[in-house]
């Protein structure tokens, strides 16, 4: 069974983590939100979620590494040194790594894409330093993917699916959310 590990800070965008979650959990994903913080963390909306661990008692590879977006989530998680060493690793052990809306630029910030294609919020391109900007919903560059906000979390979601199922598997899940 493949496994996902979602970061969360204060200030995470709602419908990035929680669309890109149940899409993978529907799909049989095994997904870990772990969190800057101890106890419940609150969204740029106000929606309060309870993390399944915090990030630093986080040991173990996952398949993928998952940032979502929002502010100041975004700001907080590019702020941490744990979360760029994650990212980091998570490069160079070829994982995927995945980051939607404003997090492509924490990506930046680890230094993981210099010279590869991504996308990002509009108006948050030169956040991308030295990356190759593309204003598509999604751009897959190798084990880097990246998406421009809320409204692309569901195709996303589906997208990162495909990737730690297969084709089937996400045709399934899609076909039952009524996604066109």
């Amino acid at each position: 069974m493949a496994k996902a590990l979602v970061l969360m800070a204060e200030g995470f965008e709602e419908i990035e983590l929680t669309t890109i979650v149940d899409i993978l959990r529907r799909g049989g994903v095994a997904v870990t939100i772990a969190g800057l913080k101890d106890g419940i963390i609150t969204g740029a909306r106000g929606i309060k979620i309870q993390p399944d661990a915090r990030i630093d008692s986080i040991m173990e590879m996952y398949d993928i590494i998952i940032l979502p977006g929002g502010t100041p989530g975004y700001i907080n998680l590019g702020n941490d040194r744990h979360v760029l060493d994650l990212v980091k690793k998570y490069n160079i052990e070829g994982k995927i790594v995945a980051a939607i809306c404003a997090a492509p630029s924490v990506l930046a910030k680890a230094g993981i894409l210099a010279g590869r294609q991504a996308t990002v919020f509009r108006g948050m391109e030169d956040e991308l330093d030295d990356a190759k900007y593309v204003d598509k919903t999604v751009v897959e560059d190798g084990n880097i993917m990246t998406s421009q906000g809320p409204g692309t979390a569901m195709e996303f979601g589906l997208l990162i699916l495909k990737r730690l199922t297969d084709e089937r598997k996400a045709a399934e899940i899609k076909e039952k959310l009524m996604f066109r």
